[in-house]
Formats: C-alpha cells, structure tokens, sequence
C-alpha cells in the first residue's frame, strides 16, 4: 500500500517593507517589542531579580533582534537577486574582480550556489558553482576591452584544469568581448562551453538562465542499491 506523502509545512517568505504602509507597520512593531522588552526588565528587576538575570534576558533579545533581521536581509537579497539583470554597459564598465562577483550573482539568481574564487594563481577558475541537477559549474571569467578577443590558448587552460583540479561536471568561459573562431570550434570540441557578448546579453539582460542558455544537460539520477533512484 502506497504512503501518501506528507504535506511540508509552508513557511511565510521574509522581505524588506516596500510600500509605506509596510513601513509604518514594521516601525509600530519594532516600537511595541521594545515596549514589551522594557516593560520585562522592569518587571524583572522589580520583581528581586539579580541586574545579571536582567542583563542577560536584554542580551537574548539582542540576539534574537539581530538573527530576525539577518533573516530578513537575506530574504530581501535572494529577492533581489532574483530579479538581477545587468546590460552590456554595466558589465563593460567593471574591474575583472567586480565582473566575476557579477557572473557569482547571476549565477545565483539562476538557482545555482555559486561563490567568487578568482586570485592570483586561481588555474582558471573565477567562479564556481553547484548545479543540484548539473553538478559542479566552474566559470573562468575574461572581462576585456570592448572589442577584445579571447583566443583558443584560454580554452586549453581551462580545459586543462577544470575537471583535474576542481572536479568540474562543466566549465565555462565567460567574456563580455568575442572568441575567435579557433577558440569556439575547439570549445565546442571539447566541451568547455563558451559565453561570448551576444550570449551575455541574453544572460544578464534579459533574464534567460545559464543551463537554458547553454542547454546544459541535467545529470542522470544516482541509482541506490534498493534500485530507486535519488
């Protein structure tokens, strides 16, 4: 007989107050929890209690106070996130560091947990991220001039140490310039996936998620020793 699924408990999204009704509420609340907290000490300390017991109930709330609104910083900035696109302009106008923390945060948006690596002595890797259907992404990053070409030497580096040196199931090089057309017919060749400024503009501006534009395939489910897959 089959089990029939359990229903999740549904949890209320956190975000920032938007509207200034939003902010009028929020305000009224914080108002009235320090009224509660304050009214507490005074009972406590009334009450008999050590001014140490008052100090660490103030100290708690603290704590909590501050883990609500980490809470809700991180919910606006995935809200944020999910919404990012950034045009050709933005993109040209960064550093090669504020570029890879740009592709980081597309990735992100993209449903991928990504994190900046890039260094000195990084062996090709700026970004990498974790595809829970793709698998480990690793993204080197080529900001260049507009007009810039990126060359087939940059794909044998990455292609080099992607899979050896930080276990990619895919690589790929990002530019917000051009690849010439050795470097794309080898990429192509041997898979190392390639973004130039066209592809980019359809990533970063309008919306389309990497997988969708690279038509990366989803791994294939593990099999357990049940037989089922996970």
């Amino acid at each position: 007989m089959r089990r029939r699924p359990s229903r999740a408990r549904r949890r209320m999204p956190l975000r920032m107050p938007r509207t200034p009704a939003e902010r009028v509420a929020a305000g009224v609340i914080v108002l009235v929890v320090a009224s509660w907290v304050a009214d507490g000490l005074q009972w406590l300390t009334s009450d008999g209690l050590p001014v140490l017991v008052a100090a660490a109930v103030l100290v708690a709330a603290g704590l909590g106070a501050r883990w609500w609104l980490r809470r809700v910083e991180q919910a606006a900035r995935r809200e944020r996130l999910a919404m990012l696109r950034l045009s050709l302009d933005q993109l040209d106008a960064m550093g090669d560091r504020q570029f890879e923390f740009a592709l980081r945060d597309l990735m992100i948006r993209d449903g991928i947990r990504a994190r900046q690596v890039g260094r000195q002595g990084d062996q090709a890797a700026d970004v990498i991220g974790e595809d829970p259907r793709r698998g480990r992404i690793v993204v080197q990053a080529k900001h260049t001039r507009v007009g810039g070409k990126v060359g087939s030497q940059v794909m044998y580096q990455v292609k080099g140490t992607a899979g050896p040196v930080h276990r990619a199931d895919i690589s790929v090089v990002v530019t917000n310039g051009s690849f010439t057309r050795d470097a794309k017919t080898w990429g192509d060749r041997h898979q190392v996936h390639w973004v130039d400024r066209d592809r980019l503009r359809i990533w970063a501006e309008h919306g389309i998620a990497l997988h969708d534009l690279l038509r990366l395939p989803a791994r294939p489910a593990r099999r357990t020793l049940g037989g089922t897959t996970g």
